[in-house]
């Protein structure tokens, strides 16, 4: 494993990487390329306020993928609320015209629920192998 993939805390070595989905409200098709663009630029500066790097960002016209990283200090919830709201209102903000695709008075950009995965690092039946076969005591 390269040093670099590695991160240092006071306490820890780390290397936390997780794989964020979020949805548009009634999966809107509301996204622009230029919506899009504002957006990754967005949600940069919120995960480097939080210590967060966002490896890589893309998405369509209904959803967004963000792969970031993160220290463990971090709650992903936390930082899933932060991500959403930050950009729901500085898009709404700059884009008047979304607010209109939306049903309901409060005009949310995004769906209340999202994904996240842990990724990186062994497969999981490759952990599981090496957990199995450490050397127990006797």
């Amino acid at each position: 494993m390269p040093d670099k993939a590695l991160r240092t805390g006071r306490h820890c070595v780390f290397m936390l990487h997780a794989h964020l989905i979020f949805i548009t409200k009634y999966r809107g098709k509301v996204l622009s390329r230029a919506m899009l663009r504002d957006m990754e630029k967005i949600m940069r500066d919120v995960c480097a306020i939080q210590d967060v790097t966002l490896a890589e960002f893309n998405g369509e016209t209904d959803h967004v993928h963000l792969l970031v990283e993160y220290p463990p200090t971090v709650q992903l919830s936390k930082l899933i609320n932060s991500l959403k709201g930050v950009s729901s209102r500085r898009l709404r903000k700059r884009y008047p015209q979304i607010k209109t695709h939306w049903i309901g008075k409060k005009g949310h950009l995004w769906s209340p629920s999202y994904f996240a995965g842990s990724v990186g690092g062994a497969p999981i039946e490759v952990l599981k192998r090496y957990i199995e076969q450490q050397q127990t005591p006797h």
